[in-house]
C-alpha cells in the first residue's frame, strides 16, 4: 500500500470519528466557510438562524421588530407578529380603533360587534327588533316568532286557511294543511281519493296513489291490462313478460 493510499484512509477514518461527535465540523468543511454568525448547523445539512434572526442568502440578519410587536416562532415570513389590539400594516403595528359596542375577536387583530348590534361600515349599529320578534342565534339580526313572518322589517301575522295549521319552520308560508288536504295557492283543498286508490301523506302530487294492479289515468285508477304470459312488475302499475317471452308492442311473444 502506497503512502498516498495510507494518508487517504487515515483522513477518512478521522473524519468519520469527528462526524460522530461534531457533525457541524464536517458540514463546515464541506460548506467551505462554516455556518454564519447567529446560526446553527442542522443535523441533515445546511444551517438555520437563531431566534431573532432570519435567513438572508447565506447570512442571518437581525429581525427589526416594530413597536407593539414581538418575535414570532416561525422561521419564515417577517419574523414578528403584532400584540393583541394591533394589526400589521407594512412594517409597523397599528392600533385597532374599536367602535362603541365592539370587542376584540379571539385573534386580537379584528373586532366584532356585541350581541344585539350589527357591523355597518366601521360602526356597530343597534339591531331594531320589531314586535313579535327576537334576536337571531348570531345576535346580528332578528327572527319573527311563531305565527309571524318578516315583511318590510316588521313581523306580520301568518294567515292560516281553513283546514290548516301553523308550522314551526322559520321559512316558507308558515302554515301547512291538515291530513287529507293539499295546499292550493292560499287555501287547503280536500284530497279526493278515487276508487282503487289510497291516500299518501306527501306535500306534493295528487295526494293519492293507485293500488297495486291499477294505473292512474286522469283522476281515476284503472286496472292494468295484462296480456297473456305477463305479470305485474315491481311498481304494480306496469307489466313485464314471463320468461322466456319477450315484449313485442302490447303482447308477449316467443322468439
Amino acid at each position: 500500500m502506497s503512502n498516498t493510499e495510507r494518508k487517504t484512509i487515515s483522513r477518512t477514518c478521522a473524519l468519520l470519528a469527528i462526524s460522530a461527535v461534531a457533525p457541524s465540523v464536517i458540514w463546515a468543511q464541506d460548506n467551505g466557510g462554516g455556518i454564519p454568525e447567529h446560526a446553527r448547523a442542522r443535523s441533515y445539512g445546511g444551517f438555520e438562524c437563531d431566534s431573532g434572526y432570519l435567513r438572508a442568502g447565506e447570512t442571518c440578519a437581525p429581525i427589526a421588530v416594530p413597536a407593539n410587536a414581538y418575535l414570532s416562532e416561525s422561521a419564515y415570513g417577517r419574523g414578528w407578529d403584532c400584540t393583541r389590539g394591533y394589526r400589521a400594516e407594512g412594517k409597523t403595528c397599528v392600533a385597532l380603533e374599536l367602535p362603541a359596542h365592539a370587542y376584540l375577536d379571539t385573534g386580537g387583530d379584528r373586532w366584532k360587534c356585541e350581541r344585539g348590534y350589527r357591523s355597518e361600515a366601521a360602526l356597530c349599529s343597534l339591531v331594531q327588533v320589531p314586535l313579535n320578534a327576537h334576536l337571531n342565534a348570531a345576535g346580528d339580526g332578528f327572527e319573527c316568532g311563531r305565527g309571524y313572518r318578516e315583511a318590510d322589517d316588521l313581523c306580520a301575522a301568518v294567515n292560516v286557511p281553513d283546514n290548516g295549521y301553523l308550522t314551526n319552520m322559520s321559512y316558507g308560508s308558515g302554515w301547512a294543511c291538515n291530513r287529507g288536504y293539499r295546499a292550493v295557492a292560499t287555501d287547503c283543498v280536500a284530497v279526493v281519493v278515487p276508487m282503487n286508490a289510497n291516500y299518501v301523506e306527501e306535500s306534493y302530487g295528487a295526494g293519492w296513489s293507485c293500488n297495486r294492479g291499477y294505473v292512474g289515468v286522469g283522476k281515476a285508477c284503472l286496472p292494468v291490462a295484462l296480456p297473456a304470459n305477463a305479470h305485474l312488475d315491481y311498481s304494480g302499475s306496469q307489466w313485464e313478460c314471463d320468461r322466456p317471452y319477450r315484449q313485442e308492442l302490447e303482447r308477449c311473444a316467443l322468439r
